[in-house]
């Protein structure tokens, strides 16, 4: 299965768009050379936020916790179509996802179906709570590439410790549709995932979530590490075992960020996100928009990609990412792939 969905990525990718990536791989190299911003080129990664809303309540989710500062609301259709129209040329993958579940947005599959005729690898995150007979069918019609289901438990009891609010045998029963509706639908997408973010309470279950995904019909699993917001003094979901650990003990008891911080980040050159009302901020770790870099409402994408706010932030992240609170608790690359 993992070569079928190479194959279904090498059919989406055009002359065009892998120019423009060599655009971005250049740009970035030299900027880490030089230490100064130069971006040619235009995002090839793309993450829309269909929706803030959402059904859990996971503990260190914002969404789940109905912690946001910004306002809550979901994508409008127009607003997406017009949005993909003016960048699809350049762009390979659109991440459906930033924040909340994207099956609450009403035209979500709508829009997915969209991006998917534009010729883009169409990618999203889902809890798996509304994967119904019919969602399952239309999922498969809309020409999704890829779908990343949390299943971060193989039990009930485990499940809900950090999936509050979350039924395993809901998401478990949506993820057999789905793979009903492939097989009957004879369609070789979406390239099936299960992601099982690793914390304490779950992580004697990483040897059944590979039992499971096989018993269903899953393509792949992976293993996420969990960002922790309070992780100085320790936290009841901090993993026992160091490799699923995005932290380290201190000999004085405390913990402390297990990766370095560089001061060059590749996402801020190939990528961004976009929220449900138009705003474009750096990475999915400003889940506040309290970087909010412009405004697709009153600017197109090029003219914010390639303004002043953006290259400030740049420089300002070359300068020293500890001085940048959404990159002080960033552990870029921290997946463990299985």
């Amino acid at each position: 299965m993992f070569y079928t969905d190479i194959y279904i990525f090498l059919k989406k990718l055009t002359f065009r768009k892998a120019i423009n990536a060599l655009k971005l791989y250049t740009s970035f190299y030299i900027t880490k050379l030089f230490k100064k911003p130069v971006q040619w080129g235009v995002p090839m990664t793309i993450s829309i936020e269909p929706t803030t809303a959402c059904n859990l309540r996971c503990p260190e989710c914002p969404s789940g916790l109905r912690s946001f500062s910004r306002e809550t609301g979901n994508l409008k259709e127009d607003f997406f179509r017009k949005t993909i129209g003016d960048m699809h040329r350049e762009l390979i993958y659109l991440i459906f996802y930033f924040q909340g579940e994207p099956y609450i947005n009403p035209k979500f599959l709508e829009m997915v179906k969209y991006a998917s005729g534009k010729g883009i690898y169409t990618i999203t995150s889902t809890n798996g709570h509304f994967l119904d007979d019919d969602n399952a069918r239309k999922t498969i019609e809309s020409g999704l590439s890829r779908m990343i289901i949390s299943v971060d438990g193989t039990t009930q009891e485990v499940y809900e410790n950090y999936r509050k609010g979350g039924d395993l045998n809901t998401v478990l029963q949506g993820a057999r549709n789905i793979v009903k509706w492939k097989k009957h639908l004879n369609s070789r997408t979406p390239h099936l995932i299960f992601q099982f973010l690793v914390v304490k309470p779950n992580e004697h279950q990483i040897p059944e979530i590979f039992k499971l995904a096989q018993e269903i019909g899953i393509d792949e699993v992976k293993l996420k590490t969990a960002q922790i917001y309070d992780y100085k003094y320790g936290h009841e979901l901090i993993p026992t075992l160091s490799t699923y650990s995005r932290y380290i003990l201190n000999s004085d008891g405390t913990y402390r960020l297990k990766n370095r911080l560089l001061n060059h980040c590749w996402k801020l050159w190939h990528a961004c996100v976009i929220t449900w009302d138009g705003m474009i901020v750096p990475c999915c770790f400003d889940k506040d928009a309290l970087h909010n870099l412009g405004d697709l409402k009153n600017n197109s994408f090029r003219a914010i990609w390639q303004g002043k706010d953006y290259y400030n932030f740049r420089t300002s992240l070359l300068q020293g990412r500890n001085n940048i609170e959404i990159c002080t608790n960033c552990t870029e690359g921290c997946k463990v792939w299985a």
